[in-house]
Protein backbone atom coordinates (compact mmCIF):
# COMPACT_ATOMS: atom_id res chain seq x y z
CA UNK A 1 0.00 0.00 0.00
CA UNK A 2 1.26 3.43 -0.69
CA UNK A 3 1.53 5.90 1.16
CA UNK A 4 0.55 8.63 -1.62
CA UNK A 5 -1.27 8.11 -5.40
CA UNK A 6 0.17 10.02 -8.32
CA UNK A 7 -3.44 11.83 -9.98
CA UNK A 8 -3.40 13.66 -13.33
CA UNK A 9 -4.31 16.79 -11.53
CA UNK A 10 -0.67 16.91 -10.45
CA UNK A 11 0.85 16.89 -13.74
CA UNK A 12 2.07 20.32 -15.17
CA UNK A 13 2.18 19.33 -18.38
CA UNK A 14 6.13 19.15 -18.75
CA UNK A 15 7.07 16.10 -19.40
CA UNK A 16 10.52 16.08 -17.50
CA UNK A 17 8.84 18.11 -14.52
CA UNK A 18 6.04 15.67 -14.39
CA UNK A 19 8.48 12.60 -14.31
CA UNK A 20 10.88 14.23 -11.50
CA UNK A 21 8.03 14.71 -9.50
CA UNK A 22 6.66 11.20 -10.14
CA UNK A 23 10.28 10.25 -9.13
CA UNK A 24 9.73 12.06 -5.51
CA UNK A 25 6.09 10.46 -4.96
CA UNK A 26 8.38 6.64 -5.52
CA UNK A 27 10.76 7.82 -2.86
CA UNK A 28 8.29 8.40 -0.45
CA UNK A 29 6.26 5.70 -1.28
CA UNK A 30 9.43 3.25 -0.88
CA UNK A 31 10.27 5.15 2.39
CA UNK A 32 6.68 4.27 3.50
CA UNK A 33 6.52 1.13 2.49
CA UNK A 34 9.50 0.55 4.73
CA UNK A 35 7.49 1.40 7.71
CA UNK A 36 6.35 -2.49 8.32
CA UNK A 37 6.90 -2.18 11.97
CA UNK A 38 4.99 1.27 12.92
CA UNK A 39 7.14 1.99 16.25
CA UNK A 40 7.93 5.04 17.05
CA UNK A 41 11.67 5.16 16.13
CA UNK A 42 11.05 4.00 13.03
CA UNK A 43 8.23 6.05 12.11
CA UNK A 44 9.87 9.15 13.43
CA UNK A 45 13.71 7.77 11.09
CA UNK A 46 10.90 7.73 8.17
CA UNK A 47 9.62 11.68 8.84
CA UNK A 48 13.18 12.87 9.15
CA UNK A 49 14.34 11.07 5.87
CA UNK A 50 11.46 12.45 4.42
CA UNK A 51 11.90 15.89 5.25
CA UNK A 52 15.16 16.14 4.43
CA UNK A 53 14.71 14.22 0.56
CA UNK A 54 12.35 16.89 -0.03
CA UNK A 55 14.80 19.59 1.20
CA UNK A 56 17.23 18.44 -1.56
CA UNK A 57 14.67 18.25 -4.15
CA UNK A 58 13.52 22.00 -3.22
CA UNK A 59 17.03 23.26 -2.21
CA UNK A 60 17.64 22.27 -6.21
CA UNK A 61 14.64 23.66 -7.92
CA UNK A 62 15.38 26.98 -5.75
CA UNK A 63 19.07 27.19 -7.09
CA UNK A 64 17.91 27.19 -10.53
CA UNK A 65 15.61 30.27 -9.07
CA UNK A 66 17.81 32.21 -8.48
CA UNK A 67 20.44 31.18 -11.15
CA UNK A 68 17.58 32.53 -13.77
CA UNK A 69 16.44 35.03 -12.14
CA UNK A 70 12.60 33.84 -11.74
CA UNK A 71 10.28 36.55 -10.43
CA UNK A 72 8.43 34.35 -8.69
CA UNK A 73 11.36 33.06 -6.49
CA UNK A 74 10.04 34.34 -3.04
CA UNK A 75 6.67 33.13 -3.42
CA UNK A 76 7.64 30.08 -4.79
CA UNK A 77 10.00 29.08 -1.81
CA UNK A 78 7.59 30.37 0.34
CA UNK A 79 5.47 27.80 -0.29
CA UNK A 80 8.31 25.19 -0.55
CA UNK A 81 8.79 26.32 3.74
CA UNK A 82 5.51 25.70 4.32
CA UNK A 83 5.33 21.86 3.26
CA UNK A 84 8.99 21.30 5.43
CA UNK A 85 7.13 23.30 8.23
CA UNK A 86 4.06 21.05 7.88
CA UNK A 87 6.83 17.96 8.09
CA UNK A 88 8.55 20.12 11.01
CA UNK A 89 5.37 20.10 13.24
CA UNK A 90 4.12 16.57 12.35
CA UNK A 91 7.52 15.38 13.24
CA UNK A 92 6.99 17.16 16.40
CA UNK A 93 3.41 15.83 17.27
CA UNK A 94 4.59 12.41 16.47
CA UNK A 95 7.57 12.96 19.13
CA UNK A 96 4.73 13.98 21.28
CA UNK A 97 2.45 10.79 21.09
CA UNK A 98 0.09 13.06 19.06
CA UNK A 99 -0.02 11.41 16.46
CA UNK A 100 -0.79 7.50 16.67
CA UNK A 101 -0.77 7.07 13.21
CA UNK A 102 1.59 9.49 11.53
CA UNK A 103 1.83 7.97 8.08
CA UNK A 104 -2.30 8.81 7.46
CA UNK A 105 -1.80 12.57 8.87
CA UNK A 106 1.01 12.63 6.24
CA UNK A 107 -0.33 11.43 4.01
CA UNK A 108 -3.33 13.92 3.77
CA UNK A 109 -1.10 16.86 4.17
CA UNK A 110 1.36 16.03 1.48
CA UNK A 111 -1.81 15.34 -0.94
CA UNK A 112 -3.45 18.57 -0.09
CA UNK A 113 0.22 19.74 -0.42
CA UNK A 114 1.42 18.37 -3.48
CA UNK A 115 -2.42 19.08 -5.37
CA UNK A 116 -2.11 22.91 -4.72
CA UNK A 117 2.09 23.46 -5.70
CA UNK A 118 1.94 21.32 -8.62
CA UNK A 119 -0.51 22.67 -10.22
CA UNK A 120 0.34 26.52 -9.58
CA UNK A 121 3.40 27.60 -8.62
CA UNK A 122 5.33 24.48 -10.49
CA UNK A 123 3.21 25.04 -13.87
CA UNK A 124 4.01 28.78 -13.36
CA UNK A 125 8.13 28.37 -12.80
CA UNK A 126 8.53 25.62 -15.53
CA UNK A 127 6.63 27.05 -18.09
CA UNK A 128 8.32 30.41 -17.10
CA UNK A 129 12.29 28.78 -17.24
CA UNK A 130 11.46 25.45 -18.95
CA UNK A 131 12.74 22.43 -18.44
CA UNK A 132 14.95 21.51 -15.41
CA UNK A 133 17.76 19.35 -15.22
CA UNK A 134 17.73 17.96 -11.41
CA UNK A 135 21.31 16.73 -11.64
CA UNK A 136 22.98 17.63 -8.25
Amino acid sequence: MALLYWRDEFNTGIASVDYEHQQLFEVINQLYEKLAAEDHETVSAFLGTLHDRIAAHFALEERVMKERAYAAYREHKADHERLLDEIRDLMEEHYAGKYLNASEALAQRLDRWFSVHFSTHDVRLHRTIGDIEFDA
